[in-house]
């Protein structure tokens, strides 16, 4: 044989065994939870879900869920597995669209029966679309689907390699790293009324109010999407809750116009939900002292990890719990909560 052919042979054997060897170091370590669940010894480091998300919820031991957007990001689930004599993972997509969410909780269906779902309902997912927008907003499909064969996005990714795998083994074995903070990003932000009101992109005018049922059509699928989640698992608890957002982000839905459907799309689905044994329904978004705090807050939404518990802690006693009698009264409540905001609360900040 030729020097050149043995060269040849030689180059292609050692690139084959390098590929292998990245690809079993990828697949034993598993950054991204693809494969399995941490290697004993390793912790569970979560730290970006759209990557992490699926992975461990097809591969993790867990009988509840968090389920929900960002705000949902700063459970620790520990207080859950406490209060509930649960073992708890997060399904948490941004935005909390009712359908991105429905598909991680069909992949987690796909392989446990789940005791309870702890479901944040953002106002903004009742009139959202009802259709996933995992592919549209670019997330990595070689994680979400069943296809090893376009695996090697993430096998062969040097990013994972030098990145992604040292910092999850880093986290393992260095510092205090708490496995219930998954996704937590309470830690790196600044929270403050300066912080927030400085976020906030407030109109410069009122638009006129828009009719309560201007989204009934997406409203009623997503109102679908949801009710059709309680009706095929009868055997899971479906604890939803609305949580305290700002007071900025119920003076933007006024000077939007928007405030009037938010309302009723909150009151509609309420109201479909509440017909199921298997769902209960909690209300923190008229929390007043909080509401109107903007020291707790990042921006319009964002709330700190503070309050994260407090919310934990009121579902936990079972407080704030609607009911058919009383879930028209609490948010009628909210409507006059957001007209005493808009002419007096805000002013605080705002000359007009």
């Amino acid at each position: 044989m030729s020097s050149d052919k043995k060269f040849i042979r030689s180059f292609f054997i050692r690139t084959l065994i390098l590929l292998a060897a990245v690809i079993g170091t990828v697949v034993l370590f598993d950054p991204f939870y693809q494969y399995h669940k941490p290697l004993p010894g390793l912790k569970a480091v979560l730290t970006d879900k759209e990557y992490q998300c699926v992975g461990t919820l097809r591969n993790f031991d867990y009988n509840a869920l968090i389920v929900g957007s960002s705000v949902c990001e700063n459970y620790n689930n520990g207080w859950f597995d406490q209060g509930f004599d649960c073992q708890t993972i997060k399904a948490i997509r941004s935005y909390g669209a009712t359908a991105d969410l429905k598909v991680l909780l069909d992949i987690a269906y796909e392989n446990h029966e789940l005791d309870y779902v702890f479901y944040n309902i953002d106002p903004s997912s009742l009139s959202a679309s009802d259709e996933p927008t995992y592919v549209s907003t670019g997330c990595p499909m070689y994680l979400y689907d069943k296809n090893h064969f376009n695996d090697y996005h993430y096998t062969l990714n040097k990013d994972v390699l030098m990145e992604k795998l040292p910092y999850m083994l880093a986290f393992s074995f260095m510092g205090d790293y708490d496995e219930g903070d998954s996704y937590n990003w309470a830690q790196w932000k600044y929270f403050g009324a300066d912080m927030a009101t400085g976020m906030y992109a407030r109109r410069p005018s009122v638009a006129q109010m828009q009719p309560e049922t201007v989204k009934a059509d997406a409203l009623e699928k997503n109102i679908a999407l949801l009710t059709e989640m309680v009706e095929t698992h009868p055997d899971t608890t479906f604890k939803f809750f609305f949580s305290p957002y700002s007071m900025l982000w119920w003076d933007n839905a006024y000077r939007t116009g928007e405030l009037d459907s938010v309302i009723y799309n909150e009151k509609q689905a309420i109201k479909a939900l509440l017909a199921y044994r298997n769902v209960e329904i909690y209300y923190y978004q008229d929390a007043k002292e909080i509401i109107t705090n903007l020291d707790l807050y990042m921006d319009m939404i964002h709330f700190s990890k503070d309050i994260n518990y407090w919310v934990y802690d009121k579902l936990a006693k079972g407080e704030d719990r609607l009911t058919a009698e009383n879930y028209e009264k609490r948010l009628d409540g909210m409507r006059t909560l957001s007209d005493k905001i808009v002419k007096t609360e805000i002013l605080k900040y705002y000359k007009q």
